[in-house]
């Protein structure tokens, strides 16, 4: 069982990798966060869909699974409008950072979900990488938009990610991804069709839009949903969130590599930064050694 926990917690960190690369991409796709966001759905739909036929598999599912993975997917849709909103007003680095909130609405939200008493070690947690945002913040203050869209974003993760944590026991994950998605693009789809303000040139892209759209699609959408979701069979929403606080850490230095001194930022925010790496590596020892303890009691 150890072993199984930690081959989906090193699992985990690949993806976080994976979506500290997303925040490169969608600073690389040109069309505004709304457009960009239905077009990542749509296609990863697509895939999942050919998935499906080659495996052969079903996706028949009961109604009140259909209710929850509506509003899951236009929950999730609404986290990557905000994330990549932030991205657009203000830049890779502030939104990543400030997305590590996710950990203290975890805290918060998880014990409503999972009927279970307050952790004070959660919130404390929480709180610390709090600390670390507000090093940050002090010295970023012209990125006030984007950081408000991108705790937007971290709190509707937060609650995407403890209600997977439910749906799990009751569904499959690629079953569960896909509605999601499907929901997901039709929530948007609607959203386009009912405001005016939206055109066909809204939507045009480049070539090269095409391009980082596909891999966004497929390799940070399609697999790493699918993957995301079976670890929480194994691991925590709040381990989960926690250590998805290591995507800014990612990200930064992806985006120094691949956009310079736009990217580059004070010593304070690095400090920050710092703090919260801190943080998960401290949880990520406690809860181990807690769960040697548990099993050795067994």
């Amino acid at each position: 069982m150890l072993k199984t926990k930690l081959n989906n917690y090193i699992h985990l960190h690949f993806l976080v990798f994976i979506w500290g690369f997303t925040a490169i991409l969608g600073a690389l796709i040109s069309v505004d966060a709304i457009p960009l966001v239905w077009y990542r759905m749509f296609f990863a739909v697509l895939i999942l869909f050919i998935y499906f036929l080659i495996k052969k598999k079903s996706l028949k599912t009961t109604p009140r699974g259909l209710l929850k993975f509506l509003i899951s997917g236009t929950i999730i849709a609404l986290h990557w409008v905000a994330f990549f909103s932030a991205i657009k007003v203000a830049n890779v680095s502030i939104a990543l950072v400030a997305m590590s909130t996710g950990a203290l609405f975890t805290s918060l939200i998880e014990p409503l979900f999972f009927k279970r008493r307050l952790i004070f070690l959660e919130l404390l947690f929480g709180l610390i990488v709090i600390a670390g945002l507000y090093i940050i913040f002090n010295v970023e203050s012209q990125y006030t938009l984007g950081i408000i869209y991108a705790l937007i974003a971290s709190f509707l993760s937060a609650l995407f990610t403890v209600l997977n944590g439910l749906y799990i026991r009751e569904f499959e994950a690629d079953v569960i991804s896909f509605y999601q998605l499907l929901f997901g693009v039709a929530f948007i789809s609607v959203y386009v069709f009912a405001i005016s303000d939206f055109s066909i040139q809204d939507f045009s892209l480049k070539n090269s839009d095409i391009i980082y759209l596909l891999i966004l699609s497929s390799i940070c959408t399609a697999y790493a949903f699918v993957v995301s979701v079976k670890i929480m069979k194994y691991l925590t929403p709040y381990t989960v969130m926690l250590t998805v606080n290591l995507e800014p850490v990612y990200g930064i230095i992806l985006a120094v590599l691949f956009f310079g001194d736009k990217e580059k930022m004070s010593p304070q925010f690095y400090i920050g930064g710092l703090v919260i790496v801190i943080t998960v590596i401290i949880n990520g020892i406690l809860k181990n050694k807690k769960s040697k303890y548990n099993n050795s009691q067994n």
